[in-house]
């Protein structure tokens, strides 16, 4: 009895050392989480997901982001790099292969199709599916680690989000882990990246962003959904500072994409995390947890939601499965009948709301 008691305090101390000593890569940042809501008054449930259409993406799965071509025919970035396209009676074709992960994808007045690649940075795809990397750093050499999500200004200036200049998302071989590590150590280390077509020159257009992760330009501003804050915000494409437009959303906003009428769509990819909030103030709990296997870590909740809002950040409506059938919604695209695109980062098809 006296040996076995030994080992289990010995055990015991090797896991408590492990868990407070052991070297890991985060290094959290206190912050006050707001209260958490949930899904009421704006957000009230509903089941206007529940019974869409699936587009099967046959062998492809993950569809993060999509967007219309000039054949208006429907293209969609996938988790195995290919982008696909949808022909009108729903077969797939691969259009293109990035040889990266790419996330936000976005056609330009001229049909070429910009690509926020997370591996690889930021490529352009011809109409012929030829890829070209255009940006992998800025012009003083910063590395873009993380690039998420791709809008194109109406002069042809072409914007990205990089979500994080810490956690390397093909370093880490996974999108979601590095987001994970990001959002844990919650440093503000995202920014907005604007590139120039013409010179070729890459500048930081915003900093101080926790997993800077949507961007859409609706007018003259330019939106950005800020991942770990919760909360979206509106920029002038001129320069200068932002505002916060919609904040304490019930969940972790993901892409932006425009709507009818100048609005916005915007997924949020899962409810938020009691366990992430109240630990918000508590930065060593925090590095105790990314001490533990990725399978005990706090994880994605399966449930389907998408909003669009104004450019004030007034809601307008929202579309939800609550029964999480069709989960890690990241997002919509306004389809030319009416009806609504969604996409997803885990799901193996996408989404056709009425």
């Amino acid at each position: 009895m006296k040996n076995f008691s030994l080992g289990v305090a010995a055990v015991v101390i090797a896991a408590a050392a492990y868990l407070t000593l052991w070297p890991v890569a985060v290094e959290p940042i206190a912050w006050n989480a707001p209260s958490d809501v949930g899904y009421t008054g704006d957000f009230a449930p509903n089941q206007r997901l529940a019974g869409m259409k699936l587009v099967d993406l046959g062998r492809h799965h993950g569809p993060e982001d999509a967007d219309i071509g000039p054949d208006r025919l429907i293209y969609a970035a996938t988790h195995g790099g290919e982008i696909l396209r949808v022909q009108q009676d729903g077969s797939i074709s691969v259009f293109a292969e990035t040889g990266g992960r790419p996330l936000g994808i976005e056609f330009d007045a001229a049909g070429t199709l910009w690509v926020a690649d997370a591996y690889r940075g930021l490529l352009s795809v011809s109409a012929d599916g030829t890829v070209t990397l255009r940006s992998d750093q800025t012009s003083d050499g910063s590395p873009i680690l993380y690039a998420d999500d791709v809008d194109i200004a109406p002069d042809g200036v072409v914007y990205l989000s990089d979500a994080s200049t810490r956690f390397s998302a093909q370093a880490m071989n996974d999108t979601l882990e590095a987001s994970v590590f990001d959002l844990m150590e919650h440093s503000d280390n995202g920014r907005v990246l604007r590139y120039d077509p013409i010179s070729g020159e890459t500048t930081v257009f915003a900093r101080g962003l926790t997993f800077a992760n949507g961007i859409a330009i609706s007018g003259d501003s330019i939106f950005v959904a800020e991942t770990g804050a919760y909360r979206i915000w509106r920029y002038p494409l001129a320069g200068g500072p932002g505002e916060v437009i919609i904040d304490n959303l019930p969940g972790f906003p993901d892409n932006l994409n425009p709507a009818p009428n100048g609005t916005l769509w915007f997924g949020l990819a899962s409810p938020r995390n009691p366990l992430i909030d109240n630990l918000s103030g508590s930065p060593f709990l925090r590095k105790m947890i990314m001490r533990l296997p990725s399978s005990m870590r706090p994880a994605p909740v399966r449930y389907g939601f998408v909003a669009r809002i104004d450019t004030d950040g007034e809601v307008i409506e929202t579309l939800q499965d609550p029964s999480g059938k069709f989960a890690l919604t990241t997002g919509a695209i306004s389809l030319p009948d009416g009806r609504v695109l969604i996409t997803s980062l885990t799901e193996p098809s996408l989404g056709v709301a009425e």
